[in-house]
């Protein structure tokens, strides 16, 4: 039986079926054709959390591939769904974790196993992701992701230890060639830059919304994040803190977001906390407008945009702004 997170989920898991009602898991076997059966099978009315099954098998085996997975792998799948990749992972994975917000397909995935020497390797979660403390323990994540959770998502997987192997994850495009872009190019942002600090994104599959059912609005994509292991030395909230800054206006210089309302205010603010923690000689006395223009100059990104900023760019700003004090979190 799955695991509930809450017991809000619990009781909606165990809730009896309404009168006349179709079993959820009565065309598990089919889930990926269109029988009228699964038409009219309430679990693919998906209205309510949003959710698009992938029923394109061919595409659900490029996905579980590209995660390379070994026998002995812990696999921590997002969104299972009706269980289309969950089944393939079982194939080759040790052991999944599912965790899925719906408890109608919670039973569906377990209905698919049941019987099956599969059914011994699986556990189903069911919350959201995002609240579920601790994660288990695994070693790659697979993800046909909720797109409203995709970021959450991201800095939550990049944020856990032990470190994961690889993580296969469907986006919407849009977001997804967000977090693969590079520096100079139209998408590259704060998204792109905190997510590359941490961890090498490729983009290894576009995926049509016809894979889809329903279809959604938009297209998919794939891809791939491996953490950088070690992780660099470098508190995210700092990093982030900075980025909120510089890529305000991306196409703006660097020294004119710094000058937007209320930003020297908040630095002259952060750097007194700082100072009255510290047993140092600074000279407390230069306005924070000139040590900022100051420490830009020095390092050359006076007139830089964070358009075109990498990240080397970026760290050496945040370590320069460290080294009189300044800090963003």
């Amino acid at each position: 039986m799955p695991r509930a997170t809450s017991a809000k989920f619990s009781r909606v898991h165990q809730a009896a079926p309404k009168k006349g009602a179709h079993n959820p898991g009565s065309s598990s076997s089919g889930a990926s054709g269109g029988s009228n059966s699964q038409m009219t099978n309430p679990i693919f009315n998906t209205a309510r959390f949003g959710q698009h099954i992938l029923k394109n098998q061919q595409t659900c085996q490029r996905i579980v591939d590209a995660a390379n997975l070994k026998p002995t792998d812990k696999v921590m799948e997002v969104g299972p769904g009706t269980g289309n990749l969950t089944v393939k992972i079982l194939d080759q994975a040790k052991h999944v974790t599912a965790i899925e917000m719906d408890p109608r397909m919670a039973a569906e995935v377990i209905k698919r196993v049941q019987g099956t020497p599969a059914q011994r390797k699986l556990e189903v979660v069911i919350g959201d992701f995002v609240k579920v403390e601790p994660l288990p323990y695994f070693e790659v994540c697979i993800s046909n992701t909720p797109y409203q959770i995709s970021s959450p998502l991201v800095f939550k997987l990049l944020s856990h230890r032990p470190l994961f192997r690889v993580a296969i994850l469907m986006f919407q495009r849009e977001f997804a060639l967000r977090l693969v872009a590079r520096p100079g190019s139209a998408l590259w942002s704060r998204l792109s830059a905190n997510v590359q600090l941490y961890a090498k994104v490729d983009n290894i599959i576009n995926v049509s919304r016809n894979d889809f059912r329903p279809p959604p609005q938009v297209e998919s994509s794939v891809i791939r994040m491996v953490p950088i292991d070690p992780p660099p030395p470098v508190k995210f909230e700092e990093f982030d803190g900075m980025n909120r800054i510089v890529f305000s206006r991306p196409n703006k210089t660097v020294r004119g977001n710094f000058q937007a309302k209320g930003v020297m205010k908040m630095l002259e603010q952060n750097r007194s906390t700082w100072l009255a923690t510290q047993e140092m000689l600074v000279d407390e006395n230069i306005p924070i407008s000139e040590l900022v223009d100051k420490i830009l100059t020095e390092v050359g990104h006076m007139e830089s945009r964070a358009a075109k900023m990498d990240i080397d760019d970026l760290l050496k700003l945040l370590s320069a702004f460290h080294d009189v004090g300044i800090h963003f979190s």
